[in-house]
């Protein structure tokens, strides 16, 4: 399907706390705990925290996750970051849900180029 020259999708993420050991989580995470990522926006349930140094180390790759990529490249197949404390077991894991249609000028102030193509 080829989207209007105005419009582009971006999946939406779930991020949830996943330990494969029994050694003690140090960055006061609960497996099963998670937030989601649509569009821009980060929505965290309620009454839940999570650990900024964590969230930190994850950011950076949300946007790119949220991207549609080559079946090799490693983004479409690496699922799992780990905790950003080398002695925590907790890894987060990364899973794409659905597609979001955006509009460009609903996303920027930037005029799209005249000759832009989807």
């Amino acid at each position: 399907m080829t989207l209007p020259a105005d419009e582009f999708e971006l999946y939406d993420l779930r991020v949830e706390v996943v330990v494969h050991d029994d050694r003690k989580i140090q960055c006061s995470a609960k497996v099963g705990d998670y937030f989601e990522a649509r569009g821009e926006v980060l929505h965290f349930p309620p009454g839940q925290g999570f650990s900024m140094y964590s969230l930190a180390a994850l950011l950076p790759l949300l946007p790119a996750k949220q991207r549609v990529t080559q079946a090799a490249d490693w983004m479409s197949t690496d699922a799992e970051v780990a905790c950003p404390d080398p002695h925590c077991p907790t890894r987060f894991r990364i899973t794409r849900l659905g597609k979001r249609r955006f509009k460009h000028s609903d996303t920027t102030a930037v005029p799209l180029h005249p000759g832009a193509t989807s």
